[in-house]
């Protein structure tokens, strides 16, 4: 593992030996991830406001930091909702509501799963996806929050007609609490993670995820060598892993940025094997995940070719950066740049590398 030092920051960079290979199946969950945006971009279409969020590029910035360009994909404006996790929970209803209504065709879409209670647990974004399409098709909403969430989420979500409930210092204790509710009151746990035996549902909402790399694919016309994607259980880099591959094959580097404080991801490959990580509350709050998909983790171990890990102090800078160019983002929607920022002369980038970057969300508390 390549191990850089600037100051009291540590990054870590770990190549991934199981790069094609993929991690032993006995160790992972049932199951693969969708490749394939066609479906999801089909049902998309459908939504009244569907529309491609902006791709900047920054060729000035890029010059500075010795890349040929800097691509950023914008996602602070995803339908109202101010987030990618707008096209993950929301998707997995609108799927749930799509089979329900091609069962009744009578049925109306305000009504598709008036039955139907979602549940689960978030650090903010994916709950609001989940209260925004449940609130669609007639469906109640219940998301559990840690106590590490800010308020302004939590009314956020209340104002679309989610019941919040706290549990916990950290997501973790969140996430047991929305398991144990579901169970007991046969609610339908719709989380991002996927772990043995529940994966359909992640699944559904990493597929969503895929027409955002459908857009990006659109939008550039020269693809990229190096894509920094963020990560806390995985699926959003899982899904524009597979975005990117599906596009433009095995020509670009894919590298998974985490906290140091949540290295989920970086540690299970490292290990071989899904291994929870332990660190403090990390500032980079939505990634602040201690436990990795297991459907995300088995197709990164295939298709990414590195794992870097940053400290609190490089997303801040990272923060400051994208400021001054006019992208005001959270230390979690930064995390893929500060990736960037802080492997790419270790990682060999030159003058005729082109750098994708996601942004995330906007400037919201941790």
């Amino acid at each position: 593992m390549l191990q850089a030092t600037n100051g009291a920051d540590i990054m870590n960079i770990l190549l991934n030996r199981f790069r094609e290979t993929g991690l032993p199946e006995a160790s992972l969950a049932a199951g693969e991830i969708c490749t394939n945006p066609g479906a999801a971009q089909a049902l998309f279409a459908k939504c009244p406001v569907a529309k491609p969020t902006p791709l900047h590029s920054l060729p000035e910035l890029a010059a500075r930091l010795g890349v040929a360009n800097i691509d950023i994909k914008d996602e602070r404006t995803r339908m109202g909702l101010g987030s990618f996790k707008a096209l993950g929970a929301a998707f997995a209803i609108a799927k749930a509501a799509d089979a329900a209504m091609a069962k009744n065709p009578a049925l109306p879409v305000e009504e598709a799963l008036a039955e139907r209670v979602f549940v689960c647990a978030s650090a903010g974004n994916h709950g609001l996806s989940l209260a925004a399409g449940a609130q669609v098709f007639g469906a109640k909403a219940v998301v559990y929050l840690s106590e590490t969430v800010p308020a302004d989420f939590a009314a956020r979500l209340e104002a679309k007609g989610a019941r919040v409930m706290r549990e916990g210092a950290q997501y973790e204790a969140s996430m047991e609490a929305a398991k144990a509710a579901a169970k007991t009151r046969g609610w339908t746990l719709l989380s991002d993670s996927s772990w043995p035996g529940y994966t359909e549902l992640p699944r559904d909402v990493m597929e969503g995820y895929l027409i955002m790399g459908a857009e990006v694919a659109a939008q550039l016309t020269t693809p990229p060598s190096h894509i920094f994607l963020q990560a806390g259980v995985g699926g959003l880099a899982a899904a524009s892993a597979a975005a990117a591959r599906h596009y433009w094959g095995a020509a670009p580097k894919i590298y998974v940025v985490e906290p140091d404080y949540a290295p989920a991801l970086l540690g299970s490959i490292k290990a071989g094997r899904p291994l929870a990580s332990k660190g403090p509350v990390s500032g980079m709050g939505r990634l602040d995940c201690k436990e990795p998909s297991h459907l995300a983790l088995k197709y990164l171990a295939r298709e990414a070719d590195g794992f870097i890990t940053i400290s609190e102090a490089e997303a801040a800078s990272a923060v400051e950066g994208l400021r001054a160019q006019g992208l005001a983002a959270s230390p979690s929607a930064v995390a893929g740049y500060a990736g960037f920022l802080c492997a790419r002369e270790k990682l060999g980038l030159t003058a005729d590398s082109r750098v994708l970057i996601t942004l995330t969300e906007g400037p919201v508390d941790a």
